[in-house]
């Protein structure tokens, strides 16, 4: 029989209501900028969001730009919320007719969202239209992020959880295999996945942290740039990592009272973790979305894991194991490494692309994840 989803899987249309919208405009409005300092004003020495990109993305924000727009954008495209234990799970689902079609879960990271993604599924459905997709996509709002919902307050919810939640989610939708995808946060949810759960035959990733250090002289120019871009990240840009990691509590509290702050916070890593900066818009959405479902405090859980001083290195990834180099990724994969700690059957290197692989280079992400299926599934089984 063809695929359909079951009847749990909910159709979701984004509506937010028309008095949250007039209190958030009302609000953006009345919050003023901080005063022009000597750091905010400076383009070349890198402290930070500038007061000129601050005040003009306030006033498009306000003026310019159109949340019902990107609403309608979002829903023309097939959403989901599905309940898996106590969590409302959000997702995107592209499914196919073909009953034999390769299940593929797309994860995004921090300060990312389902949104990132929108271009590689837009791709996919343009690609195939009019014939039968070779693929069943499902891209979930992380537990936590968006439009998913949050585990219990009265317990820690780790990356782990986040893990179980998502393979039960592939379940509930009746893929007893499939294969995973995920950069930042993604990447680590999709690494467990890959370590705790049978149904998860293989891994394709666009970041890859580890403390293993490279033999540089083995590097070409390419990967040596991106190293050292990567080395310095890891200097000058992790003190945002280190508050969401030890004060969430605080950090949470700021950024869910001031929607500039936020922007602030979030548009400096969509700046400064990408190859060529994503247009305005897209970076507005991304942080609506997390100001409208008051999600920011929800969704750093992974720090205190990820930044903790005596974090466990993962174990070898022994299922097949795919991997997209991009040079502005704040943890570039290299290929000596990752051929020490996984199975690597398929690796790809590009010379232009950053942290949010999905949203900067779609089609170069989409094609290595399709050789990386090639090689990897056969018949609903990993080729081991």
């Amino acid at each position: 029989m063809p695929y359909s989803p079951p009847s749990s899987a909910k159709p979701f249309t984004l509506t937010i209501p028309d008095a949250d919208l007039a209190s958030f405009n009302a609000l953006l409005a009345l919050t003023p900028l901080g005063p022009k300092t000597y750091e905010n004003t400076q383009e070349s020495a890198n402290y930070g969001v500038t007061y000129e990109w601050l005040s003009s993305a306030k006033d498009n924000w306000l003026t310019s730009y159109s949340w019902r727009a990107q609403e309608t954008h979002i829903n023309s495209f097939p959403n989901y919320k599905i309940q898996i234990e106590d969590i409302d799970v959000h997702f995107i689902g592209l499914f196919s007719t073909k009953k034999d079609a390769v299940p593929i879960i797309l994860m995004h990271g921090w300060p990312g969202s389902f949104v990132e993604f929108l271009p590689l599924v837009e791709l996919v459905r343009k690609r195939y239209e009019g014939k039968e997709c070779p693929y069943h996509i499902v891209v979930p709002s992380l537990p936590g992020y968006t439009l998913s919902g949050s585990g219990p307050q009265d317990k820690n919810w780790t990356i782990e959880d986040s893990a179980r939640i998502l393979n039960s989610l592939m379940k509930e939708l009746g893929f007893g295999r499939y294969i995973a995808q995920g950069g930042d946060v993604g990447s680590f949810v999709a690494r467990v996945l890959a370590a705790e759960y049978e149904e998860c035959v293989g891994v394709h990733l666009n970041m890859f942290s580890t403390r293993e250090v490279p033999d540089r002289s083995t590097l070409s120019p390419l990967e040596t740039t991106a190293l050292d871009r990567a080395t310095n990240w890891n200097k000058t840009g992790t003190a945002y990592a280190h508050e969401h990691a030890t004060r969430p509590s605080t950090i949470g509290h700021v950024l869910s009272s001031n929607p500039l702050a936020l922007l602030a916070w979030i548009g400096e890593k969509f700046l400064e973790w990408t190859d060529t900066s994503p247009p305005l818009t897209t970076i507005l959405t991304n942080v609506s979305l997390y100001w409208f479902t008051g999600s920011f405090p929800r969704s750093i859980y992974p720090y205190r894991a990820l930044f903790s001083p005596d974090r466990a290195e993962f174990k070898f990834l022994d299922k097949p194991t795919g991997f997209s180099f991009f040079p502005f990724e704040l943890f570039p994969g290299l290929k000596g490494v990752i051929e020490k700690q996984a199975n690597l059957v398929s690796y790809r290197q590009h010379e232009h692309g950053g942290h949010f692989a999905a949203l900067e280079q779609p089609e170069e992400l989409w094609d290595d994840v399709e050789e990386f299926v090639g090689k990897a599934w056969e018949g609903g089984v990993a080729k081991l």
